[in-house]
Formats: C-alpha cells, sequence, structure tokens
C-alpha cells in the first residue's frame, strides 16, 4: 500500500467516513430516508415546536391553582385552559381531545397522555387581566395566536372602536409574551430538571391532585361565573 493510499485511509477514519476495518460507517450505509427521518427528528427536539409545546404542557400544570401566574402592568394575570386541546408526540403522532366540560383540558385522561410522553401542541385559553377577559388559541409550531376573542368594546365611535381593538390585540400579544418569558426564566434554570419535572410528572399521574376548592373555583370560571 502506497503512502498516498495510507494517508487517505487514515484521514477517512479520522472524519469518522470509515471504521476501524477500513469499512464504511453506518452513517453511509443507511437509508437515506432513515437519516432525514432522524435529521427531522433533532430538528423537532431542538426546534420552537418542541419548546413550544413544553411551554403548553407547563402552563396548563401552572393555571390548575387558578392563581395568577404573572405580573402584567401591575395587574395580576390568571389563565384558565378552556375547550379543545391537541396533543402531540415527539415522533409526530397525534392524539385530538375534544374537551366537553368545564375542566376537560386538567381531566385524567389529558394527564395520563402527557404522563406517557405526549405534550400539548395547541390548546384554546383564557386570559384574566382585572376585569378583562380575554381568549386565544395557542400553537406550539410558532406560539401563533390565533382565533382570539378579545374584551367588549366600550368606545362608540368606529374610530376609537378601531383603536382600542388594535390596544386590546397589542395587550394580549404582550400577556403572552410574558407567560413565555416566565416558562424561558424556569425552563432555563437548574430548577427545571431537578422540581419543576418532577413535580409535573407527578401531577400528571394524579399524585399531586389539585384540592377540590381549586376545581370548583375553575369550573365557575370557565362558565363565566
Amino acid at each position: 500500500m502506497g503512502k498516498r493510499e495510507q494517508a487517505r485511509i487514515e484521514a477517512a477514519f479520522m472524519r469518522g467516513d470509515t471504521g476501524v476495518d477500513g469499512g464504511a460507517t453506518e452513517e453511509e450505509t443507511r437509508d437515506e430516508a432513515e437519516v432525514e427521518r432522524d435529521k427531522a427528528r433533532e430538528q423537532l427536539l431542538r426546534g420552537r415546536a418542541y419548546l413550544g409545546r413544553e411551554f403548553l404542557t407547563w402552563l396548563l400544570w401552572r393555571s390548575e391553582s387558578g392563581d395568577a401566574l404573572v405580573d402584567f402592568e401591575g395587574t395580576g394575570l390568571v389563565v384558565l385552559y378552556t375547550g379543545r386541546c391537541t396533543l402531540r408526540g415527539v415522533n409526530g403522532d397525534v392524539t385530538e381531545l375534544s374537551a366537553r366540560g368545564a375542566l376537560a383540558p386538567y381531566s385524567e385522561q389529558v394527564k395520563h397522555s402527557m404522563d406517557r410522553g405526549l405534550l400539548i401542541h395547541q390548546a384554546r385559553l383564557r386570559l384574566t387581566h382585572g376585569e378583562k377577559v380575554y381568549e386565544v388559541t395557542l400553537d406550539a409550531e410558532f406560539l401563533d395566536i390565533r382565533a382570539a376573542k378579545l374584551p367588549e368594546l366600550m368606545a362608540e365611535e368606529e374610530d376609537d372602536r378601531l383603536l382600542e381593538r388594535l390596544y386590546l390585540t397589542e395587550q394580549l400579544s404582550g400577556m403572552v409574551d410574558a407567560l413565555v418569558q416566565s416558562f424561558l426564566a424556569v425552563r432555563a434554570s437548574r430548577n427545571w430538571s431537578k422540581k419543576i419535572v418532577p413535580a409535573m410528572k407527578s401531577w400528571m399521574k394524579g399524585e399531586d391532585e389539585a384540592p377540590r376548592a381549586t376545581k370548583v373555583q375553575l369550573a365557575r370560571a370557565a362558565r363565566g361565573a
């Protein structure tokens, strides 16, 4: 074997193109479709969608207490999940749950699905900020605001109503941003894996069930009482 050939073989080994026996590594012999699936899975795990699902799942857990979750412009913001929510797994499997009843997103069925590895991908939320109540559907892919319902407009003139609608829309966007920032602060902390995830898993298993008083409070809120 010539020096050039030896150098080529050694260079291929250093790049990981060949193994110790000189044969091609597993990566090169794998089916192209399989490689693309793995790349897509990696992008999903590292991308915005997976983080968005973690956010929506964490927010459901936090919201069951019925307490204000963040302070927005000097007033506490209370979040309640209402209506239908969609759960999706890492591998792209989808399970849709049609929420029927005031506490459907907080049901044992949803919690058990999350305990088996699914995360919330899309959900309908009610945000209460002081006397104003907003409703919005959030999608984990880009945390898009969809099908938003704003508080009743107070202005009478058409131009004033347009300005008020724009203001309320900006407020809603700011509230969602505040919730996301609160999640990111927790997600980046050491407590996430040490305390938050174990607490969420216990909640999913029903080991940390919300008190009945809290459930009654949520039910009334869902009915708009």
